[in-house]
């Protein structure tokens, strides 16, 4: 036995007894800009300055890079929320309306959808109002959508169905005009729950339950409309075998909509987000009702009695994002154009300058020692010809001084090849050479006898000692100069990185606090 209209007149019964109750939001409103207003004043504490670091050194050019990002992060987000403001008009101006999204990708029989909808509304007596949106202002006319077989939907257009119902009917979710997809996306917001509409020719398209994973983050209801929902049979008609469009049968409409159910629920949780959201399909033929004539068995018989009832299990949830849309209007602000801006932008340049300074702090283990090793080695040759210098007159000090001003200037030259993305103060201190007073050039005597055999005394330098004590000093001096430089290095590394870490810290913790606000404003309003 066929149902009659019961379900279809409760419907319209339900949408004229709409209550909007205003929902005190000020407390969630004034928590969400408070949370902004921490986000910024973190930033700019953490922002980064490479002391110690020259403009040309790899570690520069990532610091800059982000700090870039951080500075003009909070222009870039103060103006997608004025974009949005064009989106809070237009919910504004349907503030004591339900307004629900009609979305979907083009051809799969919106604007059919939502005149089929308006003809039953005017069928028992409500009034019914067309508009079109044009620069954020509402334009009303009296004509219904186009429609056809490709897209017809070149703007965001609507109808009001009674009093308290609004359906938004969308250029297509992936329009054949990059103008059309983001005009859908950026009223979205608007929106106080969504139907999903999809062909029954080409049901669930992964592409769409990409952007159907989006509104779910959002916490609006969501329900897919199976359209088009039809198939030609073959029927005699004065003796003669004559091909019409006729409803799917219960079985195959059950096993669609079965089919996108999983496909979507699995979809879902690869995403990560919660697959009981979505509310289960119904599928309809907009066609075939109107071919029969409209009637109760021909509503019923082509879904519309499932869909009503449907439509009836998602308009509390829809109420309910209606009072907390204001907050929830900020809240996806943040969500996607605050923290996530920051976390799709500046995260992975952080994971690129940990990385950066990680291998710095690698290399400059090396370089350590091929600095040490080139003073050295630019150093111990010249020692026999200082030695041959100062040893007639024994002048330890003297060699000392001419040393170290030699080691000096060779590792202010060598420390600028290896070390020169660094700023480099050498420690003159530590290049100095002093031998203990023990430590002396010591004279040699040699005696041998002349020919007339009496002995003689040649007297000699030896600087064995002293060249040993001095290649000791050396060694120690230029260890502790690569040391000194490396650590000067290795302090600059280490300041980006803890700047680094505190972001990282700093974006992790408005990310938690976030989530927070989030459950507590959808847990008060439930």
């Amino acid at each position: 036995m066929k149902a009659d209209a019961s379900v279809e007149q409760r419907f319209i019964a339900e949408v004229d007894a709409f209550d909007f109750v205003a929902q005190d939001i000020d407390a969630q409103l004034h928590a969400l800009n408070d949370w902004l207003v921490k986000l910024d004043a973190d930033l700019q504490a953490t922002r980064f300055c490479p002391d110690g670091l020259h403009a040309h050194h790899a570690l520069t050019v990532q610091v800059d890079a982000l700090d870039a990002l951080l500075r003009d992060s909070v222009p870039a987000w103060t103006q997608q929320w004025a974009d949005h403001q064009e989106t809070q008009a237009l919910a504004d101006r349907f503030d004591d309306e339900a307004l629900l999204l009609v979305f979907g990708k083009f051809n799969a029989g919106k604007s059919s959808f939502c005149n089929f909808l308006a003809e039953r509304f005017a069928a028992h007596g409500r009034a019914v109002q067309y508009f079109h949106v044009d620069a954020g202002w509402v334009v009303e006319t009296c004509e219904p959508f186009k429609e056809g077989s490709t897209e017809t939907t070149s703007r965001l257009q609507g109808v009001r169905l009674g009093n308290k119902l609004v359906l938004l009917d969308t250029p297509g979710l992936h329009s054949v005009t990059p103008e059309n997809a983001a005009l859908t996306q950026r009223f979205t917001d608007s929106a106080d729950g969504v139907l999903w509409l999809t062909s029954s020719t080409s049901p669930g398209q992964v592409q769409e339950l990409d952007e159907l994973g989006r509104e779910l983050h959002r916490n609006k209801p969501l329900l897919p409309v199976v359209t088009r929902s039809d198939e030609y049979d073959e029927d005699e008609i004065d003796g003669e075998l004559v091909k019409c469009l006729c409803n799917k049968s219960p079985q195959r409409r059950a096993l669609q909509e079965q089919d996108i159910l999983t496909r979507a629920q699995e979809k879902l949780v690869a995403m990560s987000v919660e697959a009981g959201l979505l509310k289960a399909p119904v599928s309809i033929s907009a066609y075939v009702a109107r071919v029969e004539g409209q009637t109760p068995d021909a509503l019923h018989d082509a879904g519309f009695e499932r869909l009503y009832a449907a439509l009836l299990a998602i308009t509390e949830p829809a109420l309910a994002y209606k009072r907390r849309k204001r907050a929830e209007i900020l809240l996806h602000h943040l969500e996607e154009n605050v923290l996530g801006y920051l976390q799709r932008d500046a995260v992975p340049l952080l994971a690129a300058l940990n990385g950066a300074a990680r291998s710095a702090l690698a290399l400059l283990e090396q370089r350590q020692e091929q600095l040490a090793n080139a003073v050295w080695r630019g150093i111990v040759p010249t020692l026999p010809g200082l030695l041959d210098a100062h040893a007639t007159a024994h002048d330890v000090k003297g060699l000392c001084n001419t040393l170290s001003q030699a080691i000096a200037e060779r590792f202010s030259g060598d420390a600028q090849k290896l070390l020169g993305d660094y700023v480099v103060v050498p420690d003159g201190s530590l290049a100095r050479i002093e031998l203990d007073a023990h430590v002396d050039f010591e004279d040699v005597v040699a005696q041998r006898v002349r020919e007339d055999g009496r002995p003689s005394e040649i007297a000699g330098v030896d600087y064995t000692r002293v060249h040993a004590a001095l290649t000791d000093a050396i060694r120690d001096c230029v260890l502790r100069l690569a040391a000194d430089a490396a650590q000067q290095c290795r302090a600059s590394i280490t300041r980006v990185m803890k700047r680094a870490e505190r972001l990282d810290e700093v974006l992790a913790q408005h990310e938690e606090r976030l989530l927070a606000l989030k459950s507590k404003l959808r847990s008060e309003s439930i």
